[in-house]
């Protein structure tokens, strides 16, 4: 008997390929929508056991009304799973996985933004479009002769410390949980030490209540002068407020974001024609020191085939009852 997949948020372009030739090779039966799951398309799901998702929220109301349908098995196709209300899942009986994707990719994408920021790529971009060739305003900096902080030494985090060792900069990393090979590459310090020492600071941790909005206005505080930011994360790391007032104040040199808070509603979607209801991306847009990119850090050829791959691996895994490595919850 087939196994029963509903995928939420598909996308035709570079998806179904692998959709398709992994669907056929596990033996499910998939059921696609482009949308992303909500109130009016939970029936979709009607007759699967599993659904997968992306970055979508996915409440307690919205948990119940799949349970509803017969779904027991939630898989995301990404490594953060913090738009799901664990809690209700676990209560209601349905099972959470995510499905991690090779770390490199976004490794190498926090090093663009990186390289980016200390060299004002953004100014020089808006200047070569309007033929303006001059240097005033764009000497940058050196990653040589930075202490570059590194927040997260998981998967993604070690892969930029181990990118960032042939810079010849010091590093400094924080974790809960110290990892040997870090230490190859990398001091560990105390959160407040990275804070103090670091010309440049890198996000790569799992966003949980423990330390939502651990950048804000009080450890802004404690940064060196003209600091640069890097996030790759979660949004909800930093304090958006507050790390607007720090670029206006002149504390933050620079920033390049990859995630914002509340970009639920925005990416992954067409709104050119649209007047958003989010001002602090607006005002960050708008900064020549600040350089955005829509939560795409992932998005490499590696990343579609396996994150797809694992997903659907999960799945089976989930009915054919044996050892899962991809459930969180």
């Amino acid at each position: 008997m087939k196994i029963g997949v509903t995928v939420y948020s598909y996308r035709e372009f570079d998806e179904a390929k692998w959709f398709h030739e992994f669907s056929r090779e596990y033996g499910i039966e998939l059921n696609v929508c482009e949308q992303a799951p909500c109130a009016e398309n939970v029936l979709n799901a009607e007759g699967s056991l599993c659904i997968d998702i992306l970055t979508s929220p996915m409440d307690r109301d919205l948990l119940e009304r799949f349970y509803q349908c017969g779904v027991r098995y939630i898989t995301t196709r990404t490594i953060g799973y913090d738009h799901i209300d664990i809690q209700a899942a676990k209560e209601l009986g349905i099972t959470v996985a995510n499905a991690p994707y090779g770390a490199n990719g976004v490794a190498d994408y926090t090093l663009m933004l990186m390289l980016m920021s200390i060299r004002k790529m953004k100014c020089i971009m808006q200047r070569n479009i309007v033929q303006d060739y001059t240097l005033r305003g764009l000497q940058g900096r050196e990653l040589a002769d930075m202490t570059v902080g590194v927040i997260g030494t998981g998967r993604i985090g070690q892969a930029v410390i181990q990118h960032l060792s042939g810079f010849g900069c010091r590093i400094v990393a924080y974790d809960l949980y110290p990892n040997e090979t870090v230490k190859q590459y990398a001091s560990y310090v105390d959160l407040d030490t990275v804070w103090q020492e670091s010309d440049l600071i890198t996000f790569h941790a799992p966003l949980m209540d423990t330390n939502y909005h651990m950048l804000n206005q009080q450890t802004i505080g404690r940064l060196k002068e003209g600091v640069v930011l890097i996030n790759t994360a979660r949004g909800g790391l930093i304090d958006t407020q507050s790390l607007i007032e720090g670029i206006e104040s002149g504390k933050i040199g620079a920033v390049g974001l990859d995630v914002i808070e509340e970009e639920f509603s925005l990416y992954y979607y067409d709104r050119k024609s649209d007047i958003l209801q989010n001002r602090e991306l607006g005002l960050l847009q708008s900064y020549p020191n600040v350089t955005i990119s829509h939560h795409m850090a992932f998005y490499t050829d590696n990343y579609s085939k396996t994150v797809i791959r694992d997903s659907l691996q999960g799945c089976v895994y989930y009915a054919q009852g044996v050892d899962n490595p991809w459930v969180v919850a």
